[in-house]
């Protein structure tokens, strides 16, 4: 049965998921998945969570999806294949997923079109740069000289990001300075079009939030809101393609 976005009063959140090997009970095989804070953030907001395993068709067609749902997040995962922004691979990205890359890239494009809620994160962050026509640097510690925004691998970094002052990001987290958690080892190179840098790490500055130039709500962090208890990014989701349900 197809059901049209907000139809049953719902508030549908797409999140994009991974296919990875996973293991449960006498389990040990491949499954679509994404981190319990995601779907836990979004409930906790009032939303519903769909998990969006990678499918060819809607990579075809991702309007066919886009429009039974009110709201997308871009989640965190795996480097982002350099072939999707025309690099080669450097030695330090490693375990990409291209079909999920041109997944979410199409994905990205039709809620840009479409003016659907998106907020990209981490990952999601970098695929929203891509799709404007960016790229990324494929190993920040080559150019940083050190690690911080991933000493090791498998846990979170602390960090302060400085926003800009009237940006969206900025007005939805109630400071300029923010302590965020981070995991990447890559970022932002060249900026695509019609996005604006409207966050930085401190102290070395590369660029941790930006906002798509006329967009209600089309923001990507670097940090991963979706563990934080104090966090408002995801609730600001769920509130505008809540308001928007109602257009």
């Amino acid at each position: 049965m197809t059901v049209a976005a907000g139809s049953s009063g719902a508030c549908l959140i797409g999140i994009s998921g991974a296919n990875e090997k996973a293991r449960w009970g006498a389990w040990d095989q491949f499954a679509d998945l994404a981190p319990a804070g995601y779907a836990r953030s979004v409930q906790e907001a009032g939303g519903v969570a769909v998990l969006l395993p990678t499918d060819q068709a809607v990579t075809d067609n991702p309007e066919s999806l886009l429009e039974r749902l009110d709201g997308l997040i871009l989640a965190g995962g795996a480097d982002v294949d350099p072939a999707s922004y025309g690099a080669v691979a450097a030695p330090v990205t490693t375990d990409i997923r291209p079909d999920r890359d041109r997944f979410e890239l199409a994905l990205a494009g039709a809620a840009l079109e479409m003016e659907l809620p998106l907020l990209g994160i981490c990952r999601g962050f970098q695929l929203m740069n891509v799709a404007a026509g960016g790229d990324l640097d494929q190993h920040l510690p080559d150019r940083l000289g050190h690690e911080g925004h991933r000493t090791e691998p498998g846990s979170f970094d602390a960090h302060e990001v400085e926003l800009t002052e009237g940006s969206k990001v900025a007005g939805i987290c109630g400071s300029r300075r923010l302590v965020v958690s981070s995991h990447h080892h890559q970022g932002l190179g060249r900026i695509g079009d019609g996005l604006e840098v409207t966050g930085l790490a401190v102290p070395d500055g590369i660029a941790e939030a930006i906002e798509v130039e006329g967009r209600n709500f089309a923001i990507g962090v670097q940090w991963h809101p979706e563990i934080e208890e104090s966090d408002r990014l995801i609730p600001a989701l769920v509130k505008v393609a809540r308001e928007r349900m109602a257009h």
